[in-house]
């Protein structure tokens, strides 16, 4: 459902008919439910190409428009709707390494905005 949506709304912008996709989803989505993605997107007529996770199209997002000559570390961090993922990458021209992830299940979305609530009550 969300896939056709998304569909439709960038047939709608772009006008005309999109068949392929690149998605992405959290990096701790399992095969499986990577797979129910692919699968989703051709139920709604989609060729998904690629399923690549959210901190990955972050460091994609970020060297586009940067030039990196150098070795750089970058670590991205992902606050999302239910969970917290953070990645290290190693980035140099144009060639993006993952150095280590790492996924906590339990503080992301309404956890995290909880635990704000939680935090600023008590200090005020």
């Amino acid at each position: 459902m969300v896939l056709a949506k998304m569909r439709e709304t960038a047939e709608f912008h772009l006008g005309r008919v999109i068949t392929n996709a690149v998605v992405t989803v959290p990096g701790h989505f399992h095969d499986s439910e990577r797979q129910a993605t692919k699968e989703a997107g051709a139920l709604c007529g989609l060729n998904i190409l690629r399923i690549v996770n959210e901190t990955a199209a972050a460091a994609i997002a970020y060297t586009l428009d940067t030039r990196i000559t150098d070795e750089r570390k970058v670590l991205i961090l992902d606050l999302g709707g239910g969970a917290f993922d953070v990645t290290l990458f190693a980035i140099w021209d144009k060639i993006i390494e993952v150095v280590a992830t790492a996924s906590d299940s339990d503080l992301g979305g309404e956890d995290f905005d909880n635990r704000l609530v939680d935090h600023f009550t008590a200090e005020f």
